[in-house]
């Protein structure tokens, strides 16, 4: 098969590395790619956003399957036309990516299958919301109703940072994304995340992880995009996932389906759990990132036929091979993130690392210039390890970040302390 995937992320490396390994896999193209994709794969450059662009390329280069990573294409409705132009993709249609793309869709559509999540209110007027929120009082969320890049929730502590949310995501602090806003009950427990392929009919389970949303050491500091995750989650049990499954995912997809709309692709429930029993923070319409990198390098190659079954709608003959392993990645990000920070500084020491079945180092933000790898974005780097426990794939992550020179980045010593 020839294979496009969309995106240049961290996500799209790890999707790439594993797609490589299948026997399947004849030619490989990711647009735009990085400098560590590059290394495996052939990068393309084109508007992933734009139909027509996306079309045209994957029509000149005779590609069979297409692959959405992020976001953004899926919300411009990059499926469909694809869809439409007769190729073969993994990502749901616009109108079922309004699951991530709309905080206040999601939560009707919850309403509606009776899944459990939090109470909400949704707002267009900032005084309004902000009377809303001074009545109820805090501990509150804020979130921005559109796509921010993982960036648009506050989880409010004092009121007084829950009303200058307010002001900031109207104010225009995550662009169109914040014209919308979402108020919920705060929810309290320990989250993580449940990964499930969908055909439009079918779900398929594909595994846990639990990321570390906060810049700081022992969660603390403001949200970012992911700092670190790692898979198996423990406090996702068999019996609490099959609960979210029943209770939420299944429930979720019948409704959208009812509505015509029905999801294909995979499906990453937000949960918030708590004495035994799960509840939806959120959807996304994809692989988050940087949980992506822990189960690829736990699937492998069986990645490029799960999600080639999920877009023929046939995952009701499919299954996964798990390993019982433990994967960990730790990301690295430039000084600054999420705030302002400077790009073009140079990583040294990736040279000296293994790249093998145990250890990747995914790039997320770099490009290479005069044969240097430099950092091009926020978070930069996800170095990942697989073992036989968290502890040895723990060790053989940090390992490799500790061999890594870069002076112009941080990362956080602590990913994995939950269940370790």
């Amino acid at each position: 098969m020839n294979i496009l995937i969309l995106g240049g992320g961290g996500r799209e490396h790890a999707l790439a590395w594993a797609v490589m390994q299948n026997p399947k896999c004849d030619k490989l193209i990711v647009a735009p790619g990085n400098a560590g994709i590059a290394q495996i794969a052939t990068c393309a450059f084109f508007n992933i956003e734009n139909s027509a662009e996306v079309i045209t390329f994957a029509e000149s280069e005779a590609i069979d399957f297409v692959i959405i990573g992020p976001e953004a294409p899926l919300a411009a409705g990059v499926s469909d036309d694809l869809r439409d132009a007769g190729f073969l993709v993994f990502g749901p249609s616009k109108a079922a990516a309004q699951l991530e793309a709309s905080k206040a869709f999601t939560k009707e559509i919850c309403m509606a299958a009776n899944a459990p999540t939090a109470a909400y209110a949704h707002f267009t007027d900032a005084a309004e919301a902000k009377a809303y929120i001074t009545a109820q009082g805090a501990p509150i969320v804020v979130k921005a109703d559109g796509l921010a890049a993982g960036k648009g929730v506050v989880v409010a502590m004092a009121l007084q940072d829950a009303l200058d949310a307010v002001d900031d995501m109207f104010g225009g602090a995550f662009g169109g994304a914040g014209a919308e806003v979402v108020i919920e009950e705060f929810m309290d427990g320990e989250e993580a995340s449940f990964f499930v392929l969908c055909d439009g009919e079918n779900v398929l389970p594909i595994g846990t992880a639990q990321d570390h949303k906060r810049v700081g050491e022992g969660d603390t500091g403001p949200n970012t995009g992911g700092m670190g995750a790692y898979s198996p989650a423990p406090v996702l049990t068999d019996n609490i996932a099959t609960q979210a499954l029943e209770q939420i995912v299944k429930p979720c997809m019948a409704e959208m389906a009812r509505r015509g709309s029905p999801y294909q692709g995979v499906l990453y429930a937000g949960l918030m759990i708590k004495d035994g029993a799960p509840r939806l923070v959120e959807y996304n319409a994809r692989f988050g990132d940087p949980e992506c990198q822990v189960l690829m390098m736990r699937l492998g190659g069986q990645i490029l036929d799960l999600l080639q079954a999920s877009a023929e709608a046939r995952l009701d003959k499919a299954q996964v091979n798990w390993a019982d392993d433990h994967s960990i990645t730790v990301v690295m990000a430039a000084n600054g993130y999420p705030g302002a920070y400077e790009k073009g500084s140079v990583i040294k020491g990736l040279d000296a690392l293994a790249d093998d079945s145990h250890n990747v180092t995914f790039h997320a933000g770099t490009a290479e210039k005069n044969g240097d790898i430099i950092a091009t974005g926020g978070r930069v780097l996800n170095v990942t390890a697989r073992g036989a426990s968290l502890v040895e794939a723990h060790k053989r992550a940090y390992d490799m970040v500790d061999t890594i020179e870069w002076p112009e980045g941080f990362f956080r010593r602590d990913i994995g302390w939950r269940a370790l």
